[in-house]
């Protein structure tokens, strides 16, 4: 049986399923056919620009964002496809905290709903530091069908393991 480790606390008849795609040779085709579209954003500057949009639809009031990019270290050995940080500096007595958000580079060829998923992701812990039932309303705000989608990443994670 393979061990789905992008999967395991999902339930077993979920993991079947992806099996069954893996025995069947078929996962590669389901992700094609489920999210067709790669986006456009290949650069730290475009990144920057699509994440501010997204602050400034849903998330008005959270703090501004001073900086975005793709972080070629950030990977699955790490743990992390994303991160969110908050560094404070000392600027001529004042205390200054920059808050940055950092995207694993895998994501430039991933599908367009992968990355949007990544990003509210990240976007929703300036609101909410826990992943609690109001993280998950927040993403869910501001992507529906976030959950279906974060199921996907993962998938798409399985399959890029295969590759």
């Amino acid at each position: 049986m393979t061990v789905l480790k992008y999967l395991q606390a999902y339930p077993a008849t979920l993991q079947d399923q992806v099996r069954q795609l893996i025995a069947d040779d078929r996962l590669g085709e389901y992700l094609d056919r489920r999210y067709p579209d790669k986006h456009g954003v290949q650069s730290d500057k475009a990144l920057y620009t699509y994440a501010l949009d997204l602050k400034q639809e849903y998330l008005r009031n959270a703090p501004a964002i001073d900086k975005v990019l793709f972080d070629n270290r950030l990977d699955l050995t790490h743990r992390a496809l994303g991160l969110h940080t908050t560094i404070s500096r000392v600027q001529g007595g004042k205390l200054k905290a920059k808050k940055e958000i950092r995207i694993a580079s895998l994501f430039k060829e991933a599908p367009s709903e992968f990355l949007k998923m990544i990003v509210v992701h990240e976007l929703a812990h300036f609101k909410e530091s826990d992943h609690n039932k109001a993280f998950y309303k927040l993403c869910e705000h501001m992507l529906p069908g976030y959950h279906q989608v974060e199921f996907d990443v993962r998938v798409y994670l399985t399959w890029r393991d295969l590759q």
